[in-house]
């Protein structure tokens, strides 16, 4: 059944359950790779034809009346919160099919109306149609197609759905999810690019850490956990090499080749929550590449695990710090998120985070209070404000810091904004205001003592949230009064 019209939407059908409609999707969907495939095989073979290349995204949109709102308002997602039409273009259903059949599923249930798709009228940019029917940029030259080809649009490849700085205009449908399918192309394509590989292999359960001793400590438990049993099925590593139970570790040894730039490695569930780590290095400005990108594959909660500089004088070296706020010194994100907009903590996140330390520590009540302390990090975009202590001092001082780092604010934040749970713990490597600052010799100390026993409190939160229910953790504090449908 047809008979919605919507403005960036071609002829769309009527269906009465979830199912049916993302088979529909991947119907539209494949039959536009086919089309880009096919014609551009010919133009190839035939450089006089003229013309560019289209085939459209799939499209999705919902009519809620006022009658169906009738909804649990203490719902955090899965649910219109005003009478409209609503819509987005979506991607790569072999990415996201179970996430679109999931949202729809539940936008269905809790309104009890139907979901239109078909056809849009925003074409597939060459460039994603080729990286995704092929894994990787064809070798061909780009430059003489661009006249024949469509091009990814920078005009509305934005933020401006997760900024909350969209207020559609009469007669045009609200947004219906945070990202359009050209920006979650464009982050698919970079994410494959930055950490060496494929979305498919990212989990819903992110890590973030500044150093790669985090990596191959992260890769030990893997190859651990592969070999004791069937909690995970694969560790994928940089070049998208897997590792399977049954296979030589010493397969591990290639993620090492020709790292990228933020590497990643994979412990995969065959449901998709399992854990993956990123490496991003050092400073704000990676944090928000990477986050900007995850993002886009909606995962249930992304932890920062990494290094900082204790500032208190009770802290020692290889203390613990759980972030409850955040001085937002990064500088990267002040246009999107102005600085004036809290980033609060995520209760479910904190308390897993505690009880994992116990966990992995064996330390409760007092004694666990002597290793983990619960404050303010202070992140900076200057890696050597040490050395312009003048300028920071007071700052730091007011804000009752507990610490400093150069990413945890940053994930947190992005966090926020793009409605993805997130929580820091972080741990001391140095205290430059009590004269113990992070030279290489008390570095390494550092590094043999306390990686290992952090990287596992960060898989054991992971954990405890997958065992306790994913619902739980989406936040109605990371929702305004005004969303899109889709979480």
């Amino acid at each position: 059944m047809s008979g919605l019209i919507v403005e960036g939407a071609g002829q769309l059908t009527t269906f009465s359950n979830a199912v049916d409609a993302v088979a529909e999707i991947r119907s539209i969907y494949d039959r536009s790779l086919a089309t880009i495939t096919r014609q551009f095989e010919r133009r190839i073979n035939e450089p006089s034809r003229n013309g560019k290349v289209e085939a459209p995204y799939p499209y999705v949109a919902f009519a809620v009346t006022p009658d169906q709102l009738n909804v649990d308002a203490r719902l955090s997602h899965g649910v219109f919160l005003e009478p409209g039409v609503y819509g987005t273009t979506v991607t790569r259903p072999d990415l996201f099919g179970a996430y679109y059949e999931e949202q729809i599923g539940h936008l269905m249930r809790h309104h009890g109306c139907d979901v239109h798709v078909g056809p849009s009228t925003t074409a597939i940019p060459f460039a994603f149609a080729v990286q995704d029917a092929s894994g990787a940029s064809a070798d061909f030259d780009f430059e003489s197609l661009l006249d024949r080809v469509t091009v990814p649009d920078l005009w509305t490849i934005n933020d401006a759905i997760a900024n909350s700085a969209v207020r559609p205009l009469a007669g045009t449908p609200n947004p219906l999810a945070l990202f359009t399918a050209e920006r979650v192309d464009f982050s698919v394509a970079r994410l494959h690019h930055y950490t060496g590989t494929a979305a498919e292999h990212f989990q819903s359960f992110v890590l973030f850490t500044n150093y790669q001793r985090y990596a191959d400590a992260f890769i030990d438990y893997g190859l651990r956990e592969l070999a004791a049993g069937d909690r995970f099925t694969q560790l994928v590593g940089p070049g998208d090499i897997a590792v399977e139970p049954g296979m030589d570790d010493d397969a591990a040894s290639l993620f090492g080749r020709n790292l990228p730039q933020m590497p990643a490695y994979h412990l995969k569930r065959p449901d998709g929550t399992g854990i993956s780590l990123v490496n991003i290095g050092i400073g704000p400005s990676n944090a928000k590449t990477i986050t900007d990108h995850v993002a886009v594959l909606r995962p249930h909660c992304w932890l920062m695990v990494g290094h900082c500089a204790g500032l208190r004088r009770g802290q020692v070296l290889g203390d613990y710090v759980l972030a409850h706020g955040y001085v937002r010194a990064d500088h990267v994100l002040d246009d999107e998120l102005p600085l004036w907009v809290p980033v609060p903590a995520i209760a479910e996140v904190q308390v897993a985070l505690a009880d994992a330390t116990t966990r992995i520590t064996g330390l409760r009540d007092h004694e666990l209070k002597t290793r983990l302390r619960t404050g303010t990090v202070a992140t900076t975009d200057n890696r050597n404000w040490e050395i312009q202590l003048g300028d920071y001092f007071s700052a730091f001082n007011k804000s009752r810091a507990i610490a400093v780092d150069m990413e945890s604010a940053t994930v947190a934040a992005n966090g926020f904004r793009f409605r993805v749970p997130y929580g820091t713990l972080l741990c001391v490597s140095d205290r430059p205001l009590h004269g113990q600052l992070k030279l290489r010799g008390m570095a390494n100390t550092f590094y043999r003592t306390s990686i290992d026993q952090h990287i596992m409190i960060g898989i054991e939160t992971m954990n405890i949230l997958r065992e306790q229910g994913v619902e739980r953790l989406h936040s109605r504090k990371l929702r305004g009064f005004v969303e899109p449908g889709f979480r």
